[in-house]
């Protein structure tokens, strides 16, 4: 057995030619998606990447993990205290070491581990690559150490290999050699200019105005960035900052072609497990953030998934899997098609007999969370036929959003008509079961506080904590001072 899992860091679907978008961006990605399987709606449980790999590491929500911010105590795993062994319980539940029951040769080429101070991302990894530009890299920095280590083992057996990209992440890198690949052609129709200007008088780090943060400092990403816009002020830079993106994940897609192209060299490409996914998803313009992953929306937290699966998948080729899950439900999956059993703490649930079977099988609704720049949580559901997503704000990362908000991601998939205040009932029954998931987590979590509860009490989310002072000066002096007030009253 040999798994690929390819992980592309801040990937939204929706800009994958594979999932319908107009431009080419993802040729190598598609073919692997045209021989196995699409999952058109996962969801990471926590965004953006440090709680939402750490859940995949764990098999466990950010409120079991504890695991929910990017700063301060939820950006660790709890101490377990006098119940801790020899070694930590990760040494026995984690996804890793559920892959080395397996039989397999755990190796991760990558430098989230270090970016985070996530440590515990590399328990029970056999061998640790690491590029050591804390995620800044490009992919022709990544795919190299991926290229070695298969000339070198290949063609050997059991093996499971995580190679984590990053070109789609701000700031946009591809090297000015690779052009303009998309210079003419149209731009996503829904960020119009009248959208464009009404983001321009509201408020937010990574606004129209603070495309970078909380300023509009060119020196943060200006000059060894030129592709990175550091404000929306025109249709220009619309398309600077949609190009800059889409030309991450062309640069992307071009390495994760050479990988392939090497496993194909070795005569292993047609046997191997082909796995592509990402940690969480990107607003590019969606609630008037530009360039982050900042909320527990559809765009930050819905995810790609694209599984080919020989021997699972097989005349499955082009199949889309519409089911609601999570991504932690696959790393279960994963384990259970590897004949082993998930650890009882863990909270995926498998839809490996469904996959086998070339059938749907996912869950009721979906509650997704961010607690690193807002304090969100959202209830994903289909109802009426439609596809809606609820989000209750407890800190809003100073964009003034309102307290409740409802989607329509059917006629409006990027969250332009908050609907809360004219579908109540849409509303009620999602709060309903934000509610009841609440109390079964708390009730079956082993350190039973909600560690949204720790953030807001330290300040809240890392990201937004300390900021507001030096901003409402900002916006006062910059003409917003609606905005000032707004979030004056609030905070």
């Amino acid at each position: 057995m040999r798994i690929l899992y390819i992980d592309v860091d801040t990937l939204r679907p929706d800009h994958l030619s594979c999932y319908g978008y107009h431009r080419d961006t993802s040729p190598n990605i598609d073919r692997i998606a045209s021989q196995g399987v699409r999952f058109d709606n996962l969801y990471a449980t926590d965004a953006p990447c440090l709680p939402s790999r750490t859940a995949m590491m764990t098999g466990q929500f950010g409120i079991h993990s504890g695991v929910v911010n990017h700063g301060g105590a939820a950006a660790d795993l709890p101490v377990e205290g006098a119940r801790r062994g020899f070694r930590s319980s990760l040494d026995t539940t984690s996804w890793v070491r559920c892959l080395r029951n397996a039989g397999l040769r755990t190796v991760t080429v990558s430098p989230f581990g270090e970016r985070h101070s996530a440590w515990h991302w590399y328990a029970n990894f056999n061998e640790m690559y690491n590029p050591g530009k804390g995620g800044m890299e490009r992919a022709d920095e990544i795919a190299p150490l991926a290229l070695d280590w298969i000339a070198r083992n290949g063609k050997t057996d059991d093996w499971f290999l995580h190679v984590n990209f990053w070109d789609p992440h701000t700031p946009y890198r591809a090297p000015a050699e690779f052009g303009e690949p998309f210079a003419d052609e149209p731009l996503p129709g829904w960020l119009t200019e009248e959208v464009r200007r009404e983001h321009w008088n509201g408020c937010g780090p990574h606004s129209a105005r603070e495309v970078n943060g909380y300023d509009n400092d060119s020196t943060t990403f200006d000059g060894d960035f030129p592709r990175q816009p550091i404000t929306i002020d025109s249709m220009a830079e619309v398309r600077r900052m949609f190009d800059g993106y889409d030309t991450g994940v062309l640069y992307t897609d071009r390495y994760v072609g050479q990988i392939f192209d090497a496993l194909a060299a070795e005569r292993v490409l047609d046997d191997t497990v082909i796995v592509i996914s990402a940690d969480h998803g990107e607003s590019l313009g969606e609630l008037n953030s530009y360039g982050d992953h900042q909320f527990a929306d559809q765009t930050t937290s819905r995810v790609p998934l694209i599984v080919r699966w020989p021997g699972v998948t097989d005349g499955q080729g082009g199949r889309v899997d519409a089911a609601l899950h999570y991504h932690i439900d696959f790393a279960t999956t994963m384990i259970e098609l590897l004949g082993q059993p998930a650890p009882e703490i863990w909270d995926g649930t498998s839809f490996a007999e469904a996959l086998r079977r070339g059938e749907q099988s996912g869950r009721e609704y979906l509650v997704v969370s961010q607690c690193a720049w807002s304090a969100q949580r959202a209830v994903r559901f289909c109802r009426e036929g439609r596809n809606w997503i609820c989000i209750r704000t407890y800190h809003d990362a100073h964009h003034a959003l309102p307290e409740v908000m409802l989607f329509d991601l059917d006629a409006d998939p990027h969250e332009q008509q908050n609907l809360a205040g004219e579908r109540p009932e849409i509303v009620a029954e999602a709060l309903a079961s934000l509610e009841r998931w609440h109390g079964e987590m708390i009730r079956s979590a082993a350190h039973p506080v909600d560690p949204f509860d720790t953030v807001l009490a330290e300040g809240g989310p890392l990201h937004s904590r300390g900021q507001l002072t030096a901003y409402l000066a900002r916006l006062r002096a910059t003409g917003r001072g609606h905005c000032a007030e707004l979030l004056q009253r609030r905070y």
